[in-house]
This record gives C-alpha cells, structure tokens and sequence, in this order.
C-alpha cells in the first residue's frame, strides 16, 4: 500500500472542499458579513493546507493498484466528511461535534436529515455551505474530483469503475472520462434550467440555487424549517416533482435522450417500472387520503400524495405536508418507496429499483427451476442477460442492505428511541433519504437522537451512499491477499 499516493488524491478531493467552502464564505460576504463568514474562511484555510501539503510532496508519477483505488474512493468521502464539520463547530450554536457531524455525512451523503430545530436560524453562508456539501455529495466527490484533473491514464479508469454502481455501468457505453462528462453535464445542466424555473415561481436567487443544489442532488436540505411547504406554492412543487423524477434516472440515458443519440429512454424496463410505480403509489396514497378524510379535495390529496411518494422515491426527502401523521397504509407505501428509490446511475440512495426488478425477475426464475428442474432459465434486463454472479450479488447486497437496517434499528432502540423513530430512520438514514416519521417526521428534525445515535447513523449513512462493499473492503484491507 503507498500510502503517500493515496494522502495525494485525498488531498485533491479536501482542495475541492475547500473551494466550496471558500464560495460559501463570498456567499456570507455578499450578505453583510454574516456569522458563518469567519468560520467558512477559517475552515477554508485549514483544509486548503491540508489538502495542498500531499500535493505538494506526493509526486503523481505512481501508478494505483486497485487496493489504493478502493481506499481513496472511501476516504475521501470519509475525510470529506470530517472537514466539512469545521464550519459547524466554528460556527457553534446547534452544532455539537455529534451534531456537526451528522449533519456534515447528511449533506455528502445527500440524506438531507438535520439536526436543527431551527434551519431559518443559520446564516445564508452556512445555508449555502450545507447546500454544497449536497451538491458535491449528489455527483460524488470523486468524480467531481475526476473531472477537473487532467489525464492521470489508468488512475481515472479505476476509481470511476469504483465510484459507479456495477449496475449503473450497464448503461454507460463510453470511456471513463467521456462517463464522468456525461455524468457532470446533465448534473450542471438540471441544477441551472431548475434555478431558472424556481426563480420564475417567486423564489429568490439565492433560494432558488439552494433548493435546486437539493433537488438534483436528491439531498433534501433547505432554507426553510416548513421545508417545501412554507412557499405553499403548487408551481414551485410542481417543478421540484419534475426535476426529482429526472434526477432519479440513469444519467447516462438521460443525457443520450437530451442529446438525441438514443430513443431507449423509456424503452427500457427499469425507467418504465420507476415511473410506473411512482405513478401508482402516489394514486394509491391520494385514494387513501381522499377516503380516510385527511383532505376534503381530491385535487389536494394528489399534489400531497405525489409530492410525497417522488421525494421519498428519489430520496430527496423534502416536505409539502407531515406525511408522519398520515394514515398508516400512506406510511407503508411512503417506506416501501424510501427503501427502493430510484435508478443506478442517479443520484439516488437506496436498493435502487434495478435490483428490486432483478430480484423479483430472479424469483420468478426460481419458480420456473421448481416446476421444470432441467429448465435454463435467463434474467434479463431489457435484451441483456444477466450473468448468475450479477444476479446473486444482487440478491445478497438486498439480504445485507435489510440487515443492516435491522440491526442498526434495534441499536437505536437500546439508545432509548422510540420503536417508530428507531426503525423509520434507520430505514431514510440507509437509503439517504432523511425524514423518517414520529419525531424524525418529514418536518421534523434529528435534535432527540443521542450523540451515540447520530454517530451510528452517520455511518449508515456512509455504508448507503457508497453501497455498502467498499466501506466493509477498506476495513479490511489489510487482509487482503
């Protein structure tokens, strides 16, 4: 392991932060100076150092092998994570190091929980610093790092195979950087075209980036302690539901129907189930608000149904209304859609709908192997088969994704929280989606989860984010043969 290789491509990603951490401190400047402004610039400094020094003294002429790869991909989301609590701590207030810290993995991670009781309270720079850590978490840190290095030839091949879900590769038909381009672009492209649309709604600029940093990162954070509800505005909703349901896609065959080099988009079977399901869970959940009483007018029952079903299904997990005191089957389908989320390739948490498909495709394969024992049965994903390795890691990251949602539940539960708390945020916390219901519902807030609490779901954080296998790999490491 050289570990020198590795402090100097962690160093590229905290010089990224530092960046932002220095546009979020203009950002405070611009508003009269506000109280972040001195800890965005301390915090700048300090990482900028911290990061320059590998650059400086690590020369890049070293080739990686993949256990390097595998550990720069998880430490500079874990580093990210840890400088990105300075501006917290120097801040204070609210902010705890517990609290500082889940709300800085909250932000990378793009789950858009809070421990804050008051969001309207901070300062526009710290706004806007949150705000950065969803966008630079939405894309991932690496491949944003990715983009503006120049040629590092097998470098960048290795970490963006890292970076990306295997499942996502299956529709990224170009090289690594032409992958991290493509990625970027249609990333850049969402936040700018829905920070103009927002502003037409009424939202200040200022506003409008912030929701729109949220929206494509499908992070969740905003300016508001009503999140999306305060504008009460169904223009302003409306256009979040679009640009979460197009943040939710494979970016990939996004940016190939934008582009007009393919017609597949809705062609293939895993955007046609997201969006089929999306459409029958939010009339499913507007039925039962509409005859369980909790809204006189139907019309109303669907923009609160639907709103609700996509920002949990993209787990972006903003809020027009407190699904946490809906009817219990709107809770049901609402968990069943913050678990399985959108498309590999998006921005989204969660099991992601690609392998919900392959699971169900895999049991009907089962069903068909018992009735006819010499029966070849194929799983396919459109026109591809599906090699039988891809199908059974897919079936164990489901088996392992829900015990671990299990048992960080009943932890929780041990803390002293509440069954309905101790479950429902383990389930947003391991999907990054954020709101869970009681206490943690969609316009509550994290503030009663013990310190120990906060630190365990920061980490689940983590293990959703990256899907789980690099973050155990890298634990072990020295194991590795």
């Amino acid at each position: 392991m050289n570990y020198s290789i590795v402090s100097r491509y962690i160093g590229m990603a905290l010089f990224l932060n530092a960046i932002f951490m220095l546009i979020s401190a203009m950002v405070s400047a611009m508003n009269g100076y506000d109280a972040s402004f001195s800890p965005l610039m301390m915090s700048a400094i300090i990482t900028f150092v911290c990061g320059a020094f590998p650059l400086i003294f690590v020369s890049s002429k070293y080739e990686i092998n993949i256990k390097e790869g595998f550990v720069i991909v998880v430490f500079a989301w874990i580093f990210s994570c840890i400088f990105g609590m300075l501006p917290y701590i120097l801040y204070g207030g609210e902010f705890s190091i517990a609290n500082a810290w889940y709300e800085s993995v909250s932000g990378y991670t793009t789950t858009g929980a809070t421990i804050l009781q008051n969001v309207e309270g901070i300062p526009k720079g710290l706004h806007f610093w949150r705000a950065s850590t969803h966008w630079l978490g939405g894309v991932g840190v690496v491949l944003f790092m990715l983009l503006i290095l120049p040629t590092v030839g097998s470098f960048r091949m290795k970490i963006s195979k890292m970076e990306i879900s295997d499942l996502s590769k299956e529709n990224f038909r170009y090289k690594a950087r032409q992958t991290i381009a493509i990625i970027t672009t249609v990333y850049v492209g969402l936040t700018f075209l829905e920070t103009i649309l927002l502003m037409f709604g009424g939202m200040s600029l200022f506003e409008a980036i912030i929701h729109s940093f949220s929206t494509i990162a499908t992070g969740g954070f905003s300016t508001r302690n009503l999140s999306v509800k305060a504008f009460d505005s169904f223009y302003i909703e409306l256009i979040i539901m679009v640009f979460m349901l197009l943040s939710g896609l494979h970016f990939g065959l996004l940016f190939s129907a934008v582009s007009g080099r393919s017609k597949q988009l809705f062609k293939s079977p895993i955007v046609r189930l997201y969006l089929g399901l999306i459409l029958l869970g939010g009339f499913m959940v507007s039925l039962n608000l509409y005859f369980s009483g909790v809204y006189e007018v139907f019309s109303t029952c669907l923009r609160h149904g639907y709103f609700q079903v996509i920002s949990c299904g993209t787990a972006t997990g903003f809020a027009s209304e407190d699904s946490s005191v809906w009817p219990g089957f709107s809770i049901l389908v609402i968990t069943y859609f913050t678990l399985s989320c959108a498309c590999s390739g998006s921005t989204t948490g969660g099991i992601k709908i690609d392998r919900i498909w392959i699971f169900f495709r895999s049991v009907k394969a089962q069903i068909v192997r018992q009735l006819h024992p010499n029966a070849i049965v194929s799983i396919k994903v459109g026109n591809n088969a599906l090699e039988p390795d891809i199908v059974h890691s897919v079936n164990l990251f489901i088996a392992l994704y829900l015990f671990i949602v299990f048992a960080v539940a009943m932890l929780l539960s041990l803390m002293g929280v509440g069954l309905t708390e101790a479950i429902s945020g383990s389930i947003a916390n391991m999907a990054n989606c954020g709101p869970g219901f009681g206490a943690l519902g969609s316009l509550g807030n994290y503030s009663s989860i013990p310190d120990m609490g906060k630190f365990l779901l920061g980490v689940e954080m983590l293990l959703g984010r990256l899907e789980i296998y690099p973050l155990i790999l890298v634990l072990s490491v020295n194991r590795w043969r």
